[in-house]
């Protein structure tokens, strides 16, 4: 048997089960991975409480999750490009990585580099290919300014990292907290709150916001084109102001997934991890996440045992 987590209606984190469950089939085009480690994400908070049914609306019983890396079992008649043993990483399409085994098309995975970690590849999808697409979305180029709201977060700080690694000036907006942290991977903090339009600097080129609440009126305010702020959240704002909504349908592609794991596994970009749970903990785990305060990301491992509790890690 496997593993899976499992809700049979909208609400918080309570509705969420574990069950057990027979193990998926791949299809002649697909692969069944046996999960190592598997990300939490915050729009799987706003899927699961209701709050974007008319976008992506759930059917019970739902299961959850999207990122994950792991190891092939079984592969489907008609792949060629995985093999049972290889490493690997990728994303699940139907809400289903946060369990003990997922079953995904070929072209939604691809190899795990050596030199990149169990729990950081588990974590790498959604915040990885928004982050890029994001990024993207607004073209930074050398010498230009960029701020990026959320800064310390699993998005945010990866958006912030490649728009640094594209040449930008990149301001982070984050807690007060995050200030070293974020000086020592080359962005210039500043704290929200009170005033911050005027403690922000003239002339900003672009703005990508990972964390709503009134960030896409900010830009528009410090005189941002349109065309050049990006929200990954706040889409009745980007409507209103003719900003772009780029994010992780825009990214998903195991192109973009192979790059950013390569960027991390050599540290062109660090990818803070801010706690590790087992699966059965994955109540705590989303309580955590929804506060917002967490610097990076946090991952389920499947291999934690369930006694073992939230595992701090180092960013």
């Amino acid at each position: 048997m496997s593993r899976a987590v499992r809700f049979d209606q909208y609400g918080d984190v309570d509705v969420l089960r574990i069950e057990d469950v027979g193990p998926p089939q791949p299809a002649a085009d697909q692969v069944l991975v046996e999960v190592v480690a598997a990300g939490i994400n915050p729009g799987e908070i706003s899927i699961r409480s209701g709050l974007l049914h008319d976008r992506w609306p759930a059917t019970f019983p739902s299961g959850e999750g999207s990122d994950f890396a792991g190891r092939v079992v079984s592969v489907g008649s008609s792949v060629t490009d995985f093999a049972i043993g290889d490493e690997v990483l990728g994303w699940s399409d139907w809400r289903s990585s946060h369990a003990d085994h997922v079953v995904v098309p070929a072209d939604h995975l691809t190899p795990k580099p050596l030199a990149l970690d169990w729990i950081r590849a588990g974590g790498l999808f959604v915040a990885g290919v928004t982050a890029y697409a994001a990024v993207r979305a607004v073209q930074p180029t050398v010498g230009e300014t960029v701020v990026v709201s959320g800064a310390a977060g699993g998005v945010g700080s990866l958006a912030a990292q490649l728009a640094r690694n594209a040449g930008a000036h990149v301001i982070g907006i984050a807690g007060s907290s995050n200030e070293g942290w974020l000086r020592s991977i080359g962005v210039t903090p500043i704290a929200y709150g009170d005033d911050l339009a005027a403690r922000l600097p003239s002339g900003v080129d672009a703005f990508i916001d990972t964390y709503g609440g009134g960030y896409v009126d900010l830009a528009v305010k410090l005189g941002v084109d349109p065309s050049r702020i990006n929200t990954i959240i706040d889409y009745g704002a980007a409507a209103k102001a003719g900003a772009k909504t780029e994010g992780s349908t825009a990214g998903s592609d195991p192109e973009i997934l192979a790059f950013m794991a390569n960027e991390i596994a050599w540290g062109r970009i660090v990818l803070p991890i801010a706690a590790v749970y087992p699966l059965e903990s994955i109540k705590d785990a989303y309580t955590e996440l929804a506060a917002r305060h967490t610097r990076g990301k946090i991952v389920l491992s499947l291999e934690l045992p369930a006694s073992a509790g939230r595992q701090p890690a180092s960013a």
